[in-house]
């Protein structure tokens, strides 16, 4: 009995034996590389990249030194997404031929895609070794210092570029990003004017200059603004911050004074705004104006990105004896080729505290309680090399009269603006 036991359980071993050489035998590739290369290659593009990816594998088995199918492997894992495994097969093919510059600038990019600059850029540094003169990789190590946030470096590296080849139109267009990002600074200036339905009101002017600067820490912006209204000349004079916090946060920070009749003697706001999942972003924030007393202004917003376009919605709540006053509008942006090239649209309702078109003699809360709409358009843009930038705007509002209530003034706002970039 206990022989026919031991039988049995030798014959099941054996029988997973042969099971397990069969299944290692079908495991190795027995074909024409080439062909079957090519085949996985045409999956590949076509979309069937695991497919492609078994076979390319399966290829390896017997082949594991035929280093354009392993090369291409790694290319298709980055595509997907697969950086780690892209980064091993690149550096295996790579230990064995340094003289492929195919596969450097593929490893490369595999990096920048990851989000590794740093290691991309000692990829880059590596190839060029390789091939000392080569316009591709040294814009790639440009590119590299770039995103590693050595901006200058990567100027420095993109001019060696056309000084190899001053036609290399690349080249030529990456360095002109470059360049305008190294114009940190900025001057503008800005003018409206608004004109009342029947000359209901003298028409009155707005204008402000500014300077701007960009930093790593984030935005400041120092403006003078100006106002004929009534008669009378006023000025305010404002700063702006946008200062960064950490990744996805930042923040608006604002302070202005005047000793105008028609301004707030003081201003100031404050506001947080945090990116959300599915390219929202929401914030919330507090705005203050000093006339007799201060008023305090509750703010917050919803945006969103999708594609070219954002949307975003914008309310203030005023809270004051008679009842808390609202405003709200919602705005519409279709981007072109950057942030400074753009057609806005947006409505509105209540008033807005970001516009000083006060009137004098009428109290505050009164001001916050009129009824109030509004609809604005502008166009936007910027020359080919970024440097000059121009805005045109159009709003048209419908104003409860303050001495005269359910009466209303219609009044359009016709704007423009300027600004130019330099170092």
């Amino acid at each position: 009995m206990i022989k026919k036991r031991i039988l049995v359980c030798k014959i099941i071993m054996l029988i997973l034996f042969c099971n397990y050489q069969l299944e290692a035998q079908e495991k190795v590739f027995n074909g024409d590389p080439d062909e079957s290369f090519k085949i996985a290659r045409d999956l590949a593009f076509n979309g069937k990249r695991k497919q492609a990816q078994d076979s390319l594998r399966l290829i390896l088995t017997k082949y594991p030194n035929y280093l354009d199918i392993r090369a291409f492997l790694a290319s298709t894992y980055s595509w997907d997404g697969n950086y780690a495994q892209a980064r091993e097969e690149f550096s295996r093919v790579l230990k064995r031929d340094k003289k492929r510059k195919n596969t450097w600038v593929a490893a490369i990019n595999n990096e920048l895609w990851a989000d590794k600059p740093f290691k991309a850029l000692e990829l880059s540094k590596q190839a060029i070794i390789s091939f000392p003169k080569d316009e591709d990789l040294i814009q790639l190590k440009a590119k590299s210092e770039f995103n590693s946030g050595d901006t200058e470096e990567a100027f420095v590296t993109i001019n060696s570029v056309l000084e190899l080849n001053p036609d290399n139109k690349k080249a030529i267009d990456y360095k002109e990003s470059i360049t305008n990002l190294l114009r940190n600074n900025a001057i503008g200036v800005s003018y409206s004017v608004d004109i009342y339905k029947n000359n209901d009101r003298d028409p009155m002017h707005y204008a402000t200059i500014n300077y701007s600067r960009s930093t790593k820490y984030g935005s400041i912006t120092a403006k003078l603004n100006y106002s004929n209204r009534f008669s009378t000349d006023n000025y305010q004079y404002e700063l702006d911050l946008y200062p960064r916090i950490v990744e996805g946060m930042y923040a608006y920070l604002s302070a202005g004074f005047s000793n105008s009749p028609l301004n707030p003697s003081v201003r100031y706001g404050a506001e947080l705004y945090k990116s959300l999942p599915k390219s929202f972003e929401a914030s919330l924030g507090i705005r203050g104006l000093k006339f007799s007393t201060t008023t305090l202004i509750y703010t917050g917003s919803v945006g969103w990105y999708t594609g070219n376009s954002y949307w975003v919605f914008r309310t203030y709540v005023t809270p004051n004896d008679a009842g808390s006053s609202k405003s709200g509008s919602i705005e519409y942006r279709k981007y072109g080729s950057d942030a400074d090239n753009y057609f806005r649209v947006s409505a509105g309702f209540g008033i807005s505290p970001e516009l000083d078109r006060f009137v004098t003699n009428v109290g505050q809360d009164e001001i916050f309680q009129l009824d109030s709409q509004k609809i604005n358009l502008g166009y936007y843009f910027s020359s080919k090399s970024k440097i000059n930038a121009w805005g045109f705007s159009a709003n048209f509002y419908r104003e409860e009269k303050p001495f005269s209530p359910g009466d209303y003034f219609l009044y359009t706002s016709l704007g423009v603006s300027y600004r130019v970039r330099f170092k």
